[in-house]
């Protein structure tokens, strides 16, 4: 109902009645309970699933996640009360098109107000994770979150940290990806959310970078100018752009001026760490990995041997690393030439040209008599090298730089 009273489209539909869930299962020979403790029922139609819930109310919470047990409700205003915030608690009755409003949940839309239901406190105690959804919620929709809200989420912040990994994961990649990613974090600092789980990213506030390359000010602002930028990202380059200097601040030191020696090498391993913190796929993590380890190799695009920049060129995803050095550029010092380059390049390149058939195997190698050993990675690469500058074209020519860099099979031992 919410999003229907803000013109949104729903991302889905939810059932709330009086009818039990076996008389919904009566009712729907396509059903199936999904959380029988709950009153819970999935009904599908066709390719549509809803969920079908029994007005409940709900009795203590001592995991801080779901209540210990429920009672099964005829009345939609005890229903309501169990509820979150005062936005989420809005129902549609589908017999009148009447809009049920037991808790202001309407003025709370007018006055885009994130307003816990009843009394805050409770309302986090029952379920801790609801604190990083009053911040979700305030970020996507462009709201504020009520003052006694707020005040109750920075009382209880350290509880969030007895939510599973995978629970706060979720919660912040939609913060991060669904609009209002500056907001969302900007929030996360005010509630003291940001440094029970994220301290690294607390960290950069505060730490000045040299302003002739970053007039926009110290690493957290320009952070935020990079989440601001976002548009509809996936989750791997908003990750990327969060996480692109996190090693900025243990790194962070005044000599000639403000430098950050072995940052990029630092935040690869500080985002690892916090990547496998938050259980995030393999796969994403390497992703995000590869986006902090390559952010500052742009600055040289425009002096990179030819075989240097392909191999750049055809790094995995590489609309990702492009977009992120985009964004980079224009949370400091706005200058975007080799960006323009690199978008050049590519466009001028086919991939036959980044990524041309191999002029030797290692096959072809022991072929030829040399002895197989760690070598081959050395000789295979120097043949891939020249191939790509453009100065060998064939076999015969690689073997011939391979006899000239390496010896002759007879001299060579595998080393």
């Amino acid at each position: 109902m919410r999003d229907i009273l803000l013109g949104r489209k729903p991302k889905d539909y939810d059932v709330a009645t009086d009818a039990r869930p076996d008389r919904v299962a009566e009712l729907f020979s396509k059903s199936e309970h999904v959380g029988a403790h709950f009153g819970v029922v999935l009904v599908r139609s066709n390719e549509s699933e809803v969920e079908v819930a029994t007005f409940r109310s709900d009795q203590s919470y001592s995991d801080g996640r779901r209540p210990d047990w429920v009672h099964f409700e005829t009345d939609a205003r005890q229903d309501v009360l169990r509820r979150d915030f005062t936005i989420n608690a809005l129902l549609l009755d589908p017999e009148t098109n009447e809009v049920l409003d037991f808790v202001g949940g309407r003025d709370d839309l007018r006055r885009k107000i994130i307003r816990a239901i009843g009394d805050p406190r409770v309302r986090f105690s029952e379920d801790h994770l609801r604190m990083l959804r009053a911040v979700r919620f305030a970020a996507r929709l462009g709201f504020t979150i009520e003052p006694q809200t707020l005040a109750a989420i920075q009382e209880l912040r350290a509880r969030i940290g007895q939510v599973s990994a995978e629970r706060v994961r979720d919660e912040l990649i939609s913060i991060l990806t669904e609009g209002g990613a500056r907001r969302g974090f900007e929030l996360l600092d005010d509630s003291g959310l940001l440094a029970e789980i994220l301290p690294e990213v607390a960290a950069m506030k505060g730490v000045p970078q040299p302003p002739e390359y970053h007039p926009e000010g110290d690493v957290w602002t320009h952070t935020l100018l990079m989440l601001e930028g976002l548009e509809n990202p996936s989750i791997t380059l908003a990750l990327g752009a969060l996480l692109h200097d996190v090693g900025k601040p243990p790194t962070f030191r005044v000599a000639d001026r403000i430098r950050f020696d072995g940052h990029v090498e630092e935040g690869v391993a500080v985002a690892r760490r916090i990547l496998l913190r938050l259980r995030f796929s393999n796969e994403q993590i390497e992703q995000v990995i590869a986006l902090v380890a390559n952010h500052m190799r742009f600055k040289d695009v425009d002096r990179m041997r030819d075989s240097t920049l392909k191999r750049f060129l055809r790094l995995e995803h590489f609309n990702e690393h492009l977009e992120l050095h985009r964004l980079d550029c224009l949370a400091s010092h706005r200058q975007l030439g080799n960006y323009e380059l690199a978008v050049r390049k590519l466009r001028e390149l086919s991939q036959e040209q980044l990524r041309p058939a191999p002029l030797l195997t290692g096959d072809d190698l022991i072929a030829t008599g040399y002895q197989p050993g760690p070598g081959f990675k050395a000789m295979l690469t120097a043949v891939e090298d020249a191939q790509l500058e453009g100065s060998i074209r064939s076999r015969e020519e690689a073997l011939e730089l391979v006899r000239e860099r390496f010896g002759s099979p007879e001299h060579y031992a595998g080393r």
